[in-house]
């Protein structure tokens, strides 16, 4: 398998970028201090729950 040099353009990398950066935006995503895993992971949920609801796919 060839390695190409240089850059290289992955694709739909930018999906992931944006998806960070949505969630970055909610103010309790901001900062990392839930005491527990579990509530980090349903506060991930609640926010992507609302990211769907605002922003629907095209």
């Amino acid at each position: 398998m060839e390695v190409p040099k240089g850059f290289v353009v992955l694709k739909r990398r930018w999906v992931v970028r944006r998806t960070f950066a949505w969630l970055g935006k909610s103010r309790r995503m901001a900062k990392d201090d839930e005491a527990l895993v579990g509530t980090a992971e349903n506060v991930v949920y609640e926010v992507m729950s609302r990211m769907t609801t605002l922003y629907p796919a095209p």
